[in-house]
């Protein structure tokens, strides 16, 4: 701890003097930027991201939006925007001009069904279009020119309860054009449909875990005592997102869970990897008052790393592949920046995107240099490149001194480069006792390998020397009882 405290002074009195401080400095936030060391206190760090512009539904020259529910991205830089108060999608450019209001879509009988209720949105690899109109109790697929090509309703199938009615709400398709549904009052899971519309099944499933105490309860409980009793069902997920690998990231509207957020695998088992210091579940301590992080949506940010909104406090939480949090921006408020009712979140690959509902606009965030060389050096780490990581990663400490992640990096690094010595310091600055305990051990084997020689010498040269000292010693007892025998025989016989 001291050297880490002597490394901080010394790396901050430097940074009075650099130009880092003067980027940090004119990156300002309407709030306080932090996170959350080794210990679960909450420090002060660098922003990630600050706001850049808001846009509202009068920038773009269509008058206000009503009660907007979500926001998506194409690859081509389209924009889409769900304005559910007013039943329509907003189709805009890269460059913020307004190319398609769609209201609705005509059937291939020539009849026109306007929207509802549209509160799911999401355009595929191919930029095609796709609603979840949770008043329709429809999820309708659009081509390119936004004609409908396929209309999903009041699904069919055994499994699937007698009187059940579909209320999609969010949407994601993969690469094979599987859509993926989350629909109100579906405790199964996610809901899979093929690319004719037709019903897969559920995939993930949120645990129902019940503690001893009620579980002793209902064991002596009364029929009639337990028909009354509150049922224990799993909780739906609330927003969903695809990697490049076809894996589903879900959130869920459950805040006692230690697992908001889930990676799925195509059995539908969680395959999140959790190895950060904590669980991957938003803020560690918050107020009473204001509760736990309620992620409602969820965007993977390509090469392992996501982001997580949190509508409880307006934050967004984003990790890196392993579960590690690398920073966190946002908060409930008024000013720009800010948010009331944050409900869905996007990604261009620099910048963030958050929908507010109750704002009725899109606060777009851009990267500080911080943000930048965090982003940049996991990206490097995840695909592989950890040696060219670290320069970046000490960049990083030059302006957050105790950004735990960056040593953890840089220690990955140098024991790939069999440099175990070094890395057990940095390990150490980190606070990684698994990978420190790696380091050592490799570290303790190549002593023993480099010295065993010049240690096995001097044991065996020591050995020989012991053994003739004593030797020697024995044979001068020898000799001094044989000339001492030999003297009082000689007095004797005098």
């Amino acid at each position: 701890m001291f050297i880490k405290k002597s490394i901080s002074a010394i790396v901050m009195a430097s940074l009075l003097f650099s130009s880092s401080l003067i980027d940090t400095v004119k990156a300002s936030t309407p709030y306080e930027a932090y996170n959350y060391n080794y210990w679960e206190e909450a420090v002060a760090s660098p922003a990630a991201y600050i706001p850049d512009k808001v846009i509202t539904g009068l920038d773009l020259g269509i008058g206000s939006l009503l009660e907007p529910n979500d926001f998506a991205l194409g690859s081509d830089g389209r924009k889409y925007i769900s304005d559910t108060g007013n039943k329509r999608i907003i189709v805009v450019s890269q460059d913020w001009k307004v190319e398609q209001i769609i209201e609705g879509y005509m059937s291939s009988a020539g009849v026109m069904t306007n929207f509802e209720n549209p509160t799911g949105l999401f355009v595929d690899h191919d930029n095609l279009l796709y609603v979840a109109d949770s008043v329709l109790g429809q999820v309708i697929a659009f081509d390119e020119q936004y004609k409908v090509t396929l209309v999903i309703d009041n699904p069919q199938s055994d499994i699937i309860a007698a009187g059940f009615k579909f209320v999609p709400l969010k949407i994601a398709v993969d690469e094979a054009k599987r859509i993926y549904v989350v629909a109100s009052g579906v405790f199964e899971g996610i809901m899979q449909f093929d690319t004719d519309g037709s019903f897969l099944g559920y995939i993930g499933t949120n645990e129902v875990k019940r503690d001893y105490y009620e579980i002793m309860w209902r064991m002596f409980s009364t029929k009639e005592q337990l028909s009354k009793s509150v049922l224990f069902i799993p909780t739906e997920f609330s927003n969903l997102d695809l990697d490049q690998k076809g894996f589903l990231y879900a959130t869920n509207i459950d805040i006692s869970t230690q697992t908001p957020i889930k990676r799925l695998n195509p059995s539908g088992v969680d395959v999140l990897k959790r190895y950060g210091y904590f669980d991957v579940k938003g803020d560690i301590f918050f107020r009473g008052s204001i509760g736990p992080s309620r992620f409602v949506d969820i965007k993977y940010l390509n090469d392992g790393l996501y982001s997580g909104l949190d509508s409880n406090q307006g934050k967004i939480f984003t990790y890196d592949a392993e579960g590690n949090l690398l920073y966190i921006f946002g908060a409930i408020g008024n000013q720009e920046g800010t948010f009331k009712t944050p409900v869905a979140l996007e990604f261009d690959g620099a910048r963030h995107y958050v929908l507010d509902r109750a704002k009725a606009n899109i606060s777009i965030f851009k990267p500080t240099k911080f943000g930048k060389l965090v982003n940049e050096a996991s990206r490097l780490h995840y695909n592989g490149f950890s040696k060219e990581a670290v320069p970046i990663w000490e960049e990083v400490l030059t302006l957050n001194s105790n950004y735990d992640v960056a040593y953890i990096g840089i220690g990955r690094s140098l024991v790939m480069a069999k440099q175990n010595e070094e890395a057990i310091f940095y390990f150490k600055q980190g606070m990684e006792r698994e990978q420190y305990s790696v380091a050592f051990k490799r570290f303790r084997r190549e002593e023993m390998k480099e010295h065993f020689s010049a240690v096995m010498t001097i044991i065996v040269i020591g050995a020989i020397a012991t053994i003739g000292l004593l030797m020697w010693r024995k044979l001068r007892r020898k000799n001094m009882k044989f000339r001492n025998s030999h003297t009082v025989g000689r007095d004797q016989a005098l």
